[in-house]
């Protein structure tokens, strides 16, 4: 089926499911209600009545960083706001792989072999996972950029079978952040970003970042990474090389972000980021939204499946649409930036994303 305009073109390559089918190093970082994985195999996954019914739901999370947690938080508040209140009438099996691919595969193994009525990816890895080993229970996911090139889908309007999703970005809030950069930086010609190549929505983005700034005459500097603890040494490595930082939604980076932060604050570099919650840690500026607000999106479309039926096959995958300009004062005066009316005046809501 023909690729949506949205990512035609961007020729990304899936990232390999590392082997380890036999690993049980997966993390439970947050379990609960759930027992152990054989009392959660045999126990029937609705166990209530039409009157008092009761779910459980299992929760692969990636790694864990601000976007991804708030994503969870902002899902289970829908459910709540449904009705559907863990602890209550809902068990939660959440299972958190720490960015480790072998983990990310025992973890979707062990929820395909228990009864839920439905499970939830958060983020591109995990997502993959699941939709390899799970095939009768409903599969959301949410926190994933490109949902056709990871293959988790394959038309966004009609996925059909058991999965559907939010992405968490939309190419203009790239295009959008580009040209912010070059029309209110105009001594910033060499833009250094952080990258682990390995992550599907990483080369997405910094493909979306390139094109556009390519428009300008700027160059994007990549200082590659393979996990998180090389993040501080390529940001170092960048110094001296770049004018200004940028990262995309690149979980292996984000989870790291606290020593670009220093960084750029020691050498007076503006650090642009692709997430509102790396903002309000200390980057200077990005495009974006809240991932509460994403994670509640997904959350709505689970109370849909669990209390009516629905089938995510028939739920088209969601896109962010409410996008804006948001600043750290902060940060800026950390990072040396003198933030102008011009600059304020592209924030369209500065009561709440002109972060002070």
């Amino acid at each position: 089926m023909k690729k949506s305009k949205l990512w035609a073109g961007l020729g990304l390559c899936l990232m390999l499911v590392a082997a380890g089918c036999g690993n049980n190093n997966a993390v439970n970082t947050g379990s609960t209600n759930s027992g152990n994985a054989t009392a959660a195999t045999e126990a029937p996954a609705n166990a209530g009545t039409d009157d008092a019914k009761s779910y459980k739901i299992a929760i692969s999370q990636y790694v864990e960083h601000p976007s991804l947690d708030a994503t969870r938080e902002g899902f289970l508040a829908a459910l709540k706001d449904a009705g559907i209140v863990e602890g209550e009438n809902l068990t939660v099996d959440l299972q958190n792989a720490q960015a480790d691919q072998a983990n990310n595969l025992s973890v979707a193994q062990k929820i395909a072999g228990d009864k839920n009525d439905l499970v939830l990816g958060i983020a591109t890895p995990s997502a993959q996972a699941l939709v390899q080993n799970v095939k009768d229970t409903p599969i959301l996911f949410a926190a994933v950029t490109d949902p056709l090139d990871a293959k988790i889908v394959s038309d966004l309007e009609h996925p059909g079978g058991n999965v559907s999703g939010a992405s968490d970005t939309n190419p203009e809030a790239i295009t959008r952040l580009m040209n912010f950069i070059a029309t209110q930086f105009p001594d910033v010609k060499k833009l250094g970003l952080i990258i682990n190549e390995g992550e599907p929505n990483a080369v997405v983005m910094a493909g979306i970042a390139k094109e556009e700034l390519d428009k300008h005459g700027i160059e994007l500097v990549k200082a590659a990474i393979t996990n998180t603890s090389e993040v501080k040494q390529a940001a170092e490595s960048l110094v001296g090389r770049v004018d200004a930082f940028y990262i995309t939604l690149d979980n292996s980076v984000v989870s790291g972000v606290d020593a670009i932060i220093q960084t750029a604050n020691d050498n007076k570099l503006p650090f642009f980021s692709a997430d509102r919650d790396t903002v309000e840690k200390g980057a200077f500026a990005t495009v974006g939204f809240k991932y509460y607000d994403h994670g509640y999106q997904v959350g709505e479309m689970a109370a849909d499946v669990l209390k009516n039926g629905t089938s995510p096959g028939d739920m088209k995958v969601s896109m962010q649409e409410k996008l804006d300009l948001i600043l750290n004062l902060k940060a800026a005066a950390a990072q040396g930036i003198e933030v102008t009316d011009a600059m304020k005046a592209e924030v369209a809501d500065q009561a709440n994303n002109i972060i002070q």
